[in-house]
């Protein structure tokens, strides 16, 4: 198990058993803090009552220790791990972990309680599978490790299947497989073992972002001066606490705002040139090189800008299925992982300025639905209702041809203006903004009827619903998102690609202290006449001219569109042959193949949904492959 995991710790690993106890704990080692042997683990507290292992890094380790210290508590190294079981052995695991700052997937085992504890930090940054196979309780950071324990089967759990077709991701607690479950993020779950066998107690939540969402209103009344000081004090303190490390240190910067902001206030505190890393591509609608460049001038970074070719980029699709363990289909996992591979080759940590379009009203998709929201709430119900018939009375491909110029509602979308007036007309006359917001967050509509046998469970997505007040909705989706898209899409991308390569990434503005404070912010700090991240601009200002920064969003993305006519049409064609699906038995074929022909002939840009049913045809290929070499 430990070495299917040897991308994420190459520095080394060990493993302890308790044969008597039932109990063996495995660990790989990406050595970050206190390179030498006194970092090992798995490590014992001072008693010899925690054992742990664990991934990730605990940033207020420091300030932990010396109030440990002061309790009476010695150290014989200075990893963070040593303090956190110190932490357990004068707190106690449940206020030990309330009181780490970090990141982290924990394994805990209590030799007095006979208890083993799995706990995953605040924000589901790092990854946390589990399951129970023939009575043995088996985890890991990646589900490969699951699947080197006897006896695990492995099947595709077709209800998480149509839940990977609405939304490109698998969300947990699902995973691609029946026998597995991602332990949700900020939960600490203990399994005593007994004469009678595990006995498991539910996940406790030990921190939740929803509460601090929820008891926000009415949202607390900061003069903007205020606030974007606060927020720039809170901000300097997470960059700093981040960039503690005995191995090189550097930082992703893209030119956005929020990188600029993570890596401005990298320098504004480094007496040193702080690294900076981005890549380029040679199509200029996908390259930021530029706007980077110009950012890491103004701030003085040490600027290594990597172009890559449309070949380098290709030749890393077939490394995506391995590479994720389950189907994923957010295309920007290719640029992540081209960036992570070309910071690696200089440094072993980045930052990465993640977290700032979900606490911070960034998306786009938050200005669409407002702007589609106030328009449509403001219409009479019985008229939606007759909206909604008369739209669903033609076909999408009818309204491409007639009607385009009624479509801008929607705003701009990969899918055809037709299918985006079905996607409205799904909606009207319901008075729930909650589905609203589901349609713009959806894939493929209706999953249960592309995924053969599947019944699609109800998520907090899914089940709509929510306050009516068009403010507080917006702060609604944005915690949505902060519960759902950033753990199971943003932060797994961002997870896997990095530690392909054995890159830890940092992102400071998931400082849960950072949450906490946006939480509380009205959304007139985030959204302001037109203007999103308004409160992260205003912050931004202080470090960098406006020029540098103030541009249109650009998606971290890859020409696909294209790239499914010409370069890669005969992999996709082979993936989506009839024969294929019809053999593979998970998809209708009907829809596939009809999307994919109106692709090729530019009829519609099927891009995205086509990309979905890709990734998972390439996972299924490479799972049948290590099968048969099994």
């Amino acid at each position: 198990m430990t070495d299917s995991l040897i991308h994420r710790g190459p520095d080394g690993g060990d493993q302890w058993f308790d044969e008597q106890a039932g109990v063996g704990l495995g660990h790989r080692r990406l050595a970050i803090v206190d390179l030498s042997d006194a970092g090992k683990q798995p490590m014992w507290s001072s008693t010899g009552r925690y054992c742990v292992i664990f991934n990730g890094e605990i940033y207020n380790f420091l300030q932990l220790r010396s109030e440990l210290e002061a309790m009476g508590a010695r150290f014989r190294g200075h990893s963070d791990t040593e303090v956190m079981l110190a932490a357990f052995e004068a707190w106690g695991v449940t206020q030990g972990i309330s009181r780490l700052a970090g990141m982290f997937a924990l394994a805990i085992w209590d030799a007095t309680e006979r208890a083993l504890y799995l706990v995953r930090d605040r924000l589901g940054k790092k990854p946390l599978y589990y399951s129970v196979v023939s009575g043995n309780l088996v985890f890991g950071s990646e589900l490969k490790a699951l699947r080197q324990f006897p006896g695990f089967q492995g099947t595709v759990d077709r209800e998480a299947l149509a839940l990977y077709i609405r939304h490109n991701y698998v969300p947990g607690p699902w995973s691609i497989y029946k026998e597995a479950r991602k332990l949700p993020p900020a939960s600490l779950m203990r399994i005593v073992a007994g004469a009678d066998g595990l006995k498991f107690e539910s996940p406790v939540e030990y921190w939740s972002a929803r509460s601090f969402y929820e008891r926000a209103t009415p949202r607390e009344q900061i003069p903007d001066e205020e606030a974007i000081e606060r927020l720039d004090v809170l901000l300097r303190d997470a960059v700093r606490t981040r960039m503690i490390a005995d191995v090189p240190l550097g930082a992703f910067l893209s030119g956005g705002i929020d990188s600029s902001l993570i890596v401005a206030l990298m320098q504004a505190q480094s007496s040193r040139r702080i690294d900076t890393f981005t890549i380029g591509f040679s199509e200029d609608a996908y390259d930021e090189a530029p706007h980077a460049k110009a950012v890491a001038a103004h701030l003085g970074t040490n600027h290594t800008e990597a172009y890559v070719s449309a070949e380098e980029a290709l030749a890393s699709i077939p490394l995506m299925p391995a590479m994720f363990d389950e189907p994923f289909s957010d295309s920007s996992q290719i640029p992540t992982y081209l960036v992570s591979k070309a910071t690696r080759r200089h440094a072993t940590v980045a930052l990465s300025g993640d977290g700032g379009d979900e606490l911070f009203c960034g998306y786009t998709r938050y200005l669409k639905w407002r702007r589609v929201w106030g328009k449509i709430s403001r219409i009479p119900g019985p008229l939606q209702k007759l909206a909604s018939w008369g739209i669903r009375a033609l076909p999408p491909g009818a309204w491409n041809v007639f009607a385009a110029p009624l479509t801008s509602l929607m705003g701009q979308s990969a899918r055809s203006k037709g299918e985006m007036l079905h996607k409205l007309a799904s909606v009207l006359g319901t008075n729930n903004p909650g589905l609203l917001y589901r349609e713009f967050v959806t894939h493929w509509d209706h999953p249960s009827k592309l995924v053969l046998g599947s019944t699609e469970p109800a998520t907090v997505i899914t089940a709509g619903g929510g306050p009516t007040d068009i403010d507080e909705f917006t702060q609604r989706m944005m915690l949505i998102d902060i519960l759902t898209y950033l753990p199971d899409d943003i932060l797994a991308k961002v997870d896997r690609a990095s530690m392909a390569v054995s890159l830890e990434t940092r992102a400071p503005i998931l400082d849960h202290r950072v949450v906490e404070f946006a939480a509380g912010l009205r959304l007139e700090h985030k959204l302001r006449n037109g203007e999103t991240k308004w409160i992260l601009r205003r912050v931004l200002e202080r470090y960098v001219p406006r020029t540098m920064f103030e541009r249109p969003k650009m998606g971290f993305g890859i020409p696909l569109d294209s790239w499914l006519r010409g370069p890669l049409r005969d992999w996709a064609e082979d993936l989506l042959s009839e024969s294929r699906l019809r053999s593979g038995g998970y998809f209708d074929p009907a829809p596939v193949r009809r999307l994919w022909l109106d692709h090729l002939a530019r009829k519609t840009d099927g891009q995205y949904l086509l990309w979905d049913v890709l990734m998972f045809q390439a996972w299924l290929s490479d799972v049948h492959q290590r099968a048969a070499s099994n």
